[in-house]
């Protein structure tokens, strides 16, 4: 059945895809917000009940609707698991946003196409050169591929019915909102931030090793080990210069926004970033999606003959 939600899922998200905008994810939004305002006390402790409030009720309702369904009929059961998967997951959220740069940019049309990354990253793009819009989109892209689809495939894969694609999801969210701050001055996040980094130590060192089995093994493991500490996000560092070196572009480097340099450290090696590695990037996330697919097939079949 895991096997069964994931391919149905994706061929739906495919077929019609599921902007990051949508009304559910809004509504958990101004929910997760209404919260903030009501629990933040200037605590850390407010933080984890606030926390408790926003994530417990939906992930264990998921789960009691899961196995209700399960027990009227396990197809009914399927289709609630791919429906929840249709909602968390996303590969089109970044996909799309790939193919609009990159047509942008093979047309010249390069103002389009600093228009479309700047409503992707919702970041400020208008001085940037082609090299920066095509490295900056590699580097949403890869980060985006792994929020939304292979930590949420993870743990959806790991913990009963539809409920780990839910919590990490939903966590992700709430360390987006809550955990990227200062917590010497607001405490409130620092145990969304923390539990968003438990979430992700193991599925985000899979998912960099996918990345190096389907490209240029050697080099991604080097650029991971060496390369990946510099960034200012560990777990973004590790994902970044794997996919760099896998597929041979260096990301990183300095960044013209806002009418000024942003000093940032290089990661991965060879070939400045340019349009035609944008194709290089989705081709690699996909050959990754597609090996854990295969993994997981193959753990089906053993799992039938054990």
């Amino acid at each position: 059945m895991i096997l069964l939600s994931l391919i149905a899922a994706l061929a739906l998200e495919q077929i019609r895809p599921l902007g990051n905008r949508n009304r559910v994810w809004l509504l958990f939004i101004r929910y997760a917000n209404h919260l903030e305002r009501n629990f933040n006390a200037g605590s850390e402790r407010h933080g984890v009940v606030a926390w408790l409030v926003a994530i417990l009720p939906p992930v264990l309702l998921s789960l009691a609707i899961y196995y209700g369904l399960y027990a009227l009929n396990p197809a009914l059961a399927l289709a609630w698991n791919v429906l929840v998967l249709y909602l968390t997951m996303g590969f089109r959220h970044f996909s799309s946003a790939f193919s609009e740069i990159s047509l942008a940019l093979s047309e010249g049309r390069d103002h389009d196409a600093r228009l479309a990354l700047s409503g992707w990253i919702g970041q400020p793009t208008s001085d940037m050169s082609v090299n920066e819009v095509s490295r900056l989109a590699i580097e949403q892209g890869v980060l985006d591929s792994y929020r939304h689809v292979f930590g949420t495939m993870f743990w959806f894969v790991l913990l009963p019915g539809p409920s780990g694609a839910l919590l990490y999801r939903l966590s992700a969210m709430l360390t987006q909102k809550w955990g990227e701050r200062n917590f010497d001055e607001d405490p409130f996040g620092r145990f969304a931030a923390r539990f968003g980094l438990w979430l992700d130590w193991l599925p985000a060192r899979l998912a960099a090793a996918s990345f190096a089995v389907m490209g240029n093994f050697e080099d991604a493991i080097y650029c991971w080990r060496s390369q990946a500490r510099t960034w200012g996000n560990y777990t973004a560092g590790i994902l970044l210069a794997s996919a760099a070196g896998a597929i041979g572009v260096r990301l990183g480097d300095p960044l013209r926004q806002d009418y000024l340099l942003k000093i940032r450290p290089e990661l991965g090696t060879g070939d400045e970033a340019d349009p035609q590695y944008l194709k290089s990037a989705v081709g690699l996330i996909w050959r990754a999606v597609l090996l854990w697919l295969a993994l997981l097939l193959l753990l089906t079949i053993a799992g039938l003959f054990a």
